[in-house]
This record gives C-alpha cells, sequence and structure tokens, in this order.
C-alpha cells in the first residue's frame, strides 16, 4: 500500500468528508469504502506523529533559518509540487489558493481576510523541504494527552508509542483545564509552520484560522473544549467561518492569475515587507 498519490488526493477526500449536505448518520463512516492510500496516511500520522517528533519539528523549523522569500515567492515556489497524477484538477497551487480567496472576497470579508485565504495553505512547502506527507496535512490533534474518538481512525493510535506513555494517557495528560491552545502542542503540519511564520504580520482572526484550519476534532467535532480558554473559544468561530471556503471553494471557476495579480499586490503590500523569514 503506497502513500497519496498528491496532496490534491487529501484534499478532495477532506471535501468530500465533510459535505454540507451530508446527514449527520452520515459523518465519520470511516471504513473499507475509504481509499487504501487514505488510510495508510492515516496509519502513518496517527503511529508517528508523537510529542518528541512534534516538538523536534518545532525547533528545526520555527528558528525560521530557511532563508527569506517574499509572498509571491514562497507562492511560486510551492506552485512546483506539481499534482500530474490528479485526473480532477490541473490548477496550480496558486490557482486553489486564489479559488479560496475569491470566493472570501465575493463575500464582502475584510481584506486581512482574503488575505488569509489566499495564503493559508504555504506552509504545505514543507513537502518541498522533503517532509512526508504524513508530516504535512491532515486533521490536526492534541499530543501529549488521550486521544479523541472524535479523530478519524482512533484505531491506529494504538501503534503510536506515545499510547504506551501513562502521562500521555489521561485526559488532560501534561496539560492542565482550560489551560489555552497556546500552550499545547498539535501534531506536526502546514498549519503550525505558516502560522508562526507570519505570526508578526496578520490580524489574530487570520493567525488562528491558519493555526488551526486543520483542527476538525475541534472545530467540527467539538472535541478538546477542556483545553481551551476563553479567548481560544471567541477565535474559534472565526475558523468556523473560514472553513467552508476552504472546503467547497475548489469547484469554482478558474481564475485568472494576470487579472487579479494588481489586487494582490497591493493586498500583500498592505500586510507584509518585501520579505519574510521561512
Amino acid at each position: 500500500m503506497g502513500p497519496l498519490a498528491s496532496l490534491e488526493q487529501w484534499d478532495d477526500f477532506v471535501q468530500e468528508r465533510y459535505q454540507p449536505d451530508k446527514k449527520q448518520e452520515e459523518f465519520r463512516q470511516y471504513d473499507d469504502a475509504t481509499p487504501p492510500a487514505v488510510r495508510e496516511f492515516y496509519r502513518l500520522n496517527h503511529t508517528q506523529q508523537t510529542v518528541d517528533f512534534v516538538r523536534r519539528k518545532k525547533r528545526q523549523y520555527l528558528a525560521k533559518d530557511r532563508g527569506k522569500m517574499s509572498i509571491w515567492e514562497a507562492l511560486e515556489y510551492l506552485n512546483t509540487l506539481v499534482d500530474e497524477s490528479d485526473p480532477d484538477t490541473d490548477l496550480s497551487q496558486i490557482e486553489h489558493n486564489l479559488q479560496t480567496a475569491e470566493a472570501i472576497r465575493k463575500d464582502g470579508h475584510p481584506r486581512w481576510f482574503v488575505l488569509t485565504g489566499f495564503i493559508h495553505d504555504l506552509g504545505k512547502l514543507l513537502c518541498l523541504y522533503g517532509e512526508p506527507q504524513w508530516a504535512v496535512v491532515g486533521d490536526t490533534f492534541p499530543v501529549g494527552c488521550a486521544y479523541s474518538d472524535k479523530i478519524v481512525f482512533p484505531e491506529f493510535f494504538r501503534e503510536n508509542p506515545d499510547s504506551k506513555v501513562p502521562a500521555y494517557r489521561t485526559r488532560l495528560g501534561v496539560y492542565s483545564e482550560g489551560c489555552g491552545l497556546d500552550s499545547v502542542d498539535l501534531s506536526w503540519g502546514h498549519d503550525e509552520y505558516l502560522y508562526h511564520v507570519v505570526k508578526d504580520y496578520l490580524p489574530e482572526p487570520g493567525l488562528n484560522m491558519i493555526r488551526y484550519h486543520s483542527f476538525y476534532p475541534a472545530h467540527r467535532e467539538g472535541a478538546y473544549g477542556y483545553l481551551m480558554n476563553d479567548r481560544d473559544r471567541e477565535m474559534f468561530e472565526w475558523v468556523r467561518r473560514f472553513n467552508p471556503y476552504d472546503l467547497y471553494s475548489k469547484g469554482a471557476g478558474r481564475p485568472k492569475l494576470s487579472d487579479l495579480r494588481p489586487y494582490y499586490d497591493g493586498l500583500i503590500a498592505e500586510y507584509f515587507p518585501d520579505k519574510i523569514a521561512w
């Protein structure tokens, strides 16, 4: 059983999983009908996302010492992540980001919200740094405490070394009630990486959209509320507001970059310097 053929295969699966017209009883039907590559993705992700792994990746990447790039340079670099194996789309990574941002702009949201949609997947640069897919995409979840049964395929956590550590098996684990998500280590991926890259530049709601948009067990399933504080709960309203644009904009018309480039040039310049540390 091999890995996902492309990151697009992951995005398509997530979109299908959270279709808004699904009946309640149809949610979380993860069984033999799930594509084998997606099951294997979850197995690798749930087995290898440990406390030690997450903290090691934070030390590796949050120093932001891989050089400086502009937002456009980062987008163009991400565009080299070719998804030729995906038969359902020939859109570039930039075009996918534009679809999300344009859907947000069409609905009249603030400019920082549009910009957040435009850049929210830039953390997938981790793939181009050599990270495996299971350490880049996927639903995020806390490590260092008991795994919620709201996480998809929770049975795969049986093989995670942390499941044998008594201190990590309780409801709170190494955390305290209402400690706040700033104090919680989530599984490593593109969300956390990009949050730290852009945290000095965007308003707090946009930063939370980036940091927690893959934290489906919490913002979609209601898990881990006991780790949150009041500020987290307030910010999660923005995460939930963002989520439909992330999931359902892929079917929108193909954006024409040459027409939109002047608008996004101005939007990026409004919030970011010429180059930032990655």
